[in-house]
């Protein structure tokens, strides 16, 4: 099954081009499966009660149209499996009319708030969702492959903006760090992310960046060496 609200462009959430960002896209569908689990009666208060929370694993989002200011659009979600402690999502963004512009696959990690690990998903956890079916589209792997040939750029702190309810870096944030270093004229068709740890407020972020024609790789380090996050935008 899959569950859908609908919205329009406002003019906060648009670029200088007009038209919504890939960020906003990201968010739009971030704000779909939440809505999903309150209304299923898994949302934030009782996963936060079971001293548990869902945390974004990976993206891979391919974008065909960004919708423009005031346009009607609808955000759909489709979880589609659960297996040991990851939950599988597919995502649409499309107009009114049904024109599809982007659409996305994602996982996602069942995480015990207390230990920081992975938990083990029971029927309690996944029954309230009623699974449909996996989108058709070409999957790329979960895993990024890393590129040797970066360039390390300056380091930067984290900021309290960037932090969610779960208090530390929300996984939209690494997008929008990753996206300051894409040249001017750059329109990215694809975005995958793969998160590896999470950042808290105060905690150091060095940037290293491979840079192509049709191609951007942002890694988000750490000060000890071990990876946030990788972001991967192609034309």
């Amino acid at each position: 099954m899959s569950y859908s609200f609908e919205s329009r462009v406002r003019f906060s959430e648009i670029g200088e081009n007009g038209c919504l960002e890939l960020p906003g896209i990201l968010d739009y569908f971030q704000d779909c499966c939440t809505f999903e689990s309150e209304e299923t009666g898994l949302g934030m208060e009782a996963l936060k009660a079971r001293k548990r929370a869902w945390v974004l694993s990976s993206w891979q989002v391919i974008v065909k149209r960004y919708p423009k200011l005031g346009e009607h659009i609808k955000v759909t979600t489709i979880p589609y499996s659960f297996r040991g402690f990851m939950g599988m999502r597919n995502f649409i963004l499309e107009t009114a009319e049904g024109e599809r512009l982007a659409w996305a696959n994602s996982y996602w990690s069942h995480i015990n708030t207390e230990t920081g690990l992975p938990e083990k998903l029971t029927p309690a956890d996944t029954d309230p969702y009623n699974l449909g079916e996996k989108l058709e589209m070409d999957y790329a792997p979960r895993k990024i492959a890393l590129l040797k040939e970066v360039v390390k750029q300056e380091a930067f702190s984290v900021q309290k903006h960037h932090l969610d309810t779960n208090h530390h870096v929300n996984n939209c944030q690494y997008i929008r760090m990753a996206a300051d270093y894409l040249p001017e004229d750059f329109v990215v068709h694809q975005l995958r992310a793969e998160y590896k740890r999470q950042a808290l407020l105060g905690n150091v972020i060095i940037p290293e960046v491979y840079a192509a024609e049709d191609k951007v790789m942002v890694i988000l380090n750490a000060e000890d060496q071990e990876l946030y996050a990788i972001v991967e935008f192609t034309k």
